[in-house]
This record gives C-alpha cells, sequence and structure tokens, in this order.
C-alpha cells in the first residue's frame, strides 16, 4: 500500500498527590481536564480541532487519539501535538483544583505502568489491504513486532523477586497471547480489532497494541516507520524467510531483561537468532526492497535510522543515548547513581523513572535532557504547536477539523465520529466521510459554502444527505 492512514493511541497515567488530609478523586481531575473541552459533544468524549480525539479510557486514564495522518514524521508530530494539549488542560485542572481550595500537585505521564502493576497502552494503528490474509499477515509480523523492543522500548526500573533490574520495555511483562481480541485483559502481540472506519472492503486497521509510549522523537519515528515498511512488503508478498519464533510469548518477555539485545531466540525451524540478527535481516530485506519498489521518503529514512540503531545496539547500546529512549533513560539513572553514591534500590531511582514520563515541560525529566541537548529532536515546537488546532491537510481529518471550527463558530449543533459528521439541531444533516485518505470533495465544500452563508438553524435542510 503505497498511500496508508496511521494513528496512535496514547494513554496517559495520572496522579494527583495531597498536600494535606483533602484529596482528589481521579475522577474528578480527569472531569477538570475535560472542563475546557465541554462542546455539544459527549462530555468525556470530544474531537478537537486538529482531527483528533480526546476521551477517558477504562480505568481512569485520559487518552489521545492522534488525527488520521499519511505519513510516519506526520503522526509523531500530532502525537507529540497530543502531549502539548495535554499539558494545557492540565495547568487549567489544576487551576480549577485551587479554586476547591485542595493543595496538591497533578501530575501526567506517557508511561504503560504504575507502581502497582497495572498496565495502560500505546496502541499503533496502520491501514492495510484488505486481500492480505488477516494471519499470514500476523505470523510475518510477530517476530519483528517482538523483537524490535530493543530500540523501541521505553525502559523501567523493575523489581524482581532476585532484585532490582533495567527492562528494555514496559510493555512486554503484559502481553500473555500471540493473537487476540482484547486489550485490557489477556494481551497480545496482534490485536484482532477490526475497525477500519472506512470501506471494509477494501481496508483493514491493524491494531498493535505490543508497543511502549515514548517520549524520544527518534524513538517514536523509528517504532512506526520500520512497522510500516515492513507492513508494505508483507503486502507485496516480498518476505520469503520464515522467522517464526518457536515461543513468542516468553521471546518478549525474556527480551526485555536483557540490555545486551544478544540473547538467542529459538525459532519454529530449530535454529537461533539474537533480536538484532532478526532485525537485521528484515532490515536488509527493506534495503533490496527499496531497489524494486516505490517507497516514501519517510520510509527511506526510517530504514537508514533502523540500520544505524541496529549497528550501534551491535557494537554498545550506550552509543544510542541520545535518540532511543530506554538507553536515554537508563544513562539519566546511572548518572545520578554515580552522583549520590547511592544503588538501583534507592527508591529515589524509581522516581527518575518516572519523573523522566511526566509530560509538563518544566517538569518532566525528559524534556529537561532535551532542551540540554541529550536528546535528538526531529521536529520542531513550530511544526508540534501548528498540529495542536490544524489537522492534517492530506487526509479526512481536513473536513473534520474544519467542521469543528465551522460549527463552533457559527454555534451550530453537530456530533461526530471518525466517519460520520452530523450537523443541525435535529442532526439530520449528515455527512458520510468513508475515505480516510481523502481530504476534501466538492459535495462537503458545498455544504460549507452553504453553512457559510446562512444560519443553518433556520434552512430547511432535513432531506439533505452527502456521502463523500
Amino acid at each position: 500500500m503505497q498511500k496508508r492512514i496511521y494513528g496512535i493511541e496514547t494513554e496517559y497515567g495520572i496522579i494527583f498527590t495531597p498536600e494535606g488530609r483533602k484529596t482528589l478523586p481521579v475522577e474528578k481531575a480527569i472531569r477538570f481536564l475535560f472542563e475546557r473541552l465541554i462542546t455539544t459533544e459527549h462530555f468525556l468524549n470530544v474531537f478537537l480541532e486538529n482531527g483528533a480525539r480526546f476521551y477517558q479510557d477504562t480505568g481512569c486514564h485520559p487518552e489521545y487519539a492522534t488525527p488520521e495522518c499519511a505519513a510516519p514524521g506526520q503522526l509523531i508530530v500530532y502525537d507529540r501535538a497530543g502531549e502539548r494539549i495535554l499539558e494545557d488542560l492540565q495547568a487549567y485542572a489544576e487551576e480549577k483544583i485551587r479554586e476547591e481550595r485542595i493543595p496538591g500537585k497533578l501530575s501526567i505521564f506517557k508511561n504503560n505502568t504504575d507502581f502497582v502493576g497495572n498496565s495502560y497502552g500505546c496502541h499503533e494503528n496502520y491501514l492495510v489491504d484488505r486481500d492480505v490474509d488477516f494471519y499470514y499477515l500476523a505470523e510475518q509480523l510477530i517476530p519483528f513486532l517482538v523483537t524490535r523492543q530493543i530500540y523501541t522500548g521505553a525502559g523501567k526500573v523493575f523489581q524482581t523477586q532476585d532484585g532490582v533490574r533495567y527492562c528494555v520495555s514496559q510493555r512486554a511483562q503484559h502481553i500473555y497471547q500471540k493473537i487476540s481480541g482484547t486489550t485490557t485483559n489477556d494481551r497480545s502481540i496482534i490485536n484482532t480489532r477490526d475497525e477500519p472506519h472506512a470501506d471494509r472492503e477494501k481496508y483493514r486497521r491493524l491494531h498493535v497494541i505490543v508497543g511502549d509510549s515514548n517520549m524520544s522523537e527518534y524513538t517514536n519515528f523509528v517504532k512506526v516507520g520500520t512497522c510500516a515498511i515492513v507492513l508494505q512488503m508483507i503486502e507485496d508478498n516480498y518476505i520469503s524467510k520464515d522467522f517464526t519464533l518457536r515461543n513468542p510469548v516468553k521471546a518478549i518477555k525474556d527480551l526485555t531483561f536483557d540490555t545486551t539485545c544478544k540473547r538467542r531466540l529459538r525459532l519454529d525451524n530449530g535454529r537461533e537468532y539474537s533480536p538484532i540478527e532478526i532485525q537485521r535481516e528484515y532490515c536488509e530485506l527493506a534495503w533490496k526492497y527499496m531497489e524494486q519498489y516505490p517507497v516514501s521518503e519517510d520510509l527511506k529514512k526510517a530504514v537508514g535510522m533502523w540500520q544505524h540503531v541496529l549497528d550501534c545496539l551491535d557494537d554498545d547500546p550506550s552509543k544510542l543515548d541520545h535518540q532511543i529512549d530506554w538507553v536515554i533513560k537508563r544513562r539519566m539513572i546511572e548518572s545520578y547513581i554515580e552522583a549520590k553514591g547511592t544503588t538501583w534500590s534507592d527508591p529515589r531511582v524509581f522516581m527518575l523513572d518516572l519523573q523522566y514520563h511526566d509530560i509538563r515541560r518544566s517538569r518532566g525529566l525528559f524534556y529537561l535532557l532535551e532542551r540540554a541537548g541529550a536528546a535528538e529532536r526531529l521536529f520542531t515546537d513550530e511544526e508540534i504547536d501548528y498540529a495542536k488546532n490544524e489537522p492534517p491537510p492530506d487526509t479526512r481529518a481536513k473536513m473534520r477539523g474544519e467542521f469543528i471550527k465551522l460549527a463552533r463558530e457559527h454555534s451550530i449543533q453537530y456530533d461526530l465520529d471518525w466517519s460520520n459528521i452530523r450537523l443541525g439541531n435535529l442532526l439530520n444533516v449528515r455527512v458520510i466521510c468513508n475515505n480516510p485518505l481523502e481530504s476534501d470533495t466538492e459535495k462537503v465544500a458545498e455544504l460549507v459554502r452553504t453553512i457559510q452563508k446562512t444560519n443553518l438553524r433556520k434552512t430547511s435542510l432535513s432531506k439533505l444527505v452527502i456521502q463523500s
């Protein structure tokens, strides 16, 4: 698929730390976050002017779903824009908390685990060809997803029965099946959810729930870009080698404890490979594939970064201490331990781990490192700030974002989801947007002009149904 739709759904951890006897339930803190976004839509499920969706997910987690994006780089910008939007809402919520006279600190974290062992996700979404057999796709993709944690992991200080260990991935320990339909229990490497929000005869939505939430733009870009090129190779039936793992669920858990990234894994055919070697096989195929098939500039860039990352991991992972999350965080913690003369079991080390993921730029340790030049950037603050309010120009999100701005400007009643927009007092003016790759149509433009010329509430449009 030369043109693909990408999306990321990020569930955030939220904590209120009281500074006295009076406390604030997390549920109320989340309501304060949403209060600034009140529209005619459901209170805890809001579509934004940039085309994204912000809502409360299971377990009292605020969740941000990016708008439909047409390229990995664009997706990373809109994912980070979600952090900025949530940071703004956090400032508003803190003001509301002060008005309630509840002293304390509200913190929001872009991570995947809490202190009591719960996990919340970062879900990648890729539009794929319906013609590709799903189980064939899954079997081809699982070895890649199991082993990619060596460069996509966010890192975690983990308390085990044998003491404190540093893990590559936060999410890996919460995976229990190869393939399943659930995202909260019995989580799997490949999720079977098939909600393309598009023409079901043409497209399937691949829902990947095995990845970590990333702070590093570099890590995030490589994560999405490498998966996209592997998917394209699978769709073109290009991957001929069999990398099927004998026990992929055990492998994904075992690998997270190996920071050398060289632990041997047994394949179904009896051979043994390290995760670096498996990733190299995929990467070398990608280089050959690009010589024969058209590939976007973003994917070419991702493959080059992929090669660089694997070379560094093979030689010395610490060479990636400005680029890959788990390596950046480990370097930060090791520097602290050395400076303070303490150990990995120091409670302050666990707090450092958590503070790395704080989205508040004035408090988050990742952002402190980024400002100090210790974390490589791919995009500018101006690009991210623009994405907070403007939708991608080349996907369906453009129509959604423009409709939301227009409806609010003219005080028009509306309701919408990913594929439908409903307008008017009776919500009887309906726009069906079933092609996520389409950014505009003449019929939609005609409706926009109609709304701009007259007040929709005074216009008889009860029989108007526009389909794009």
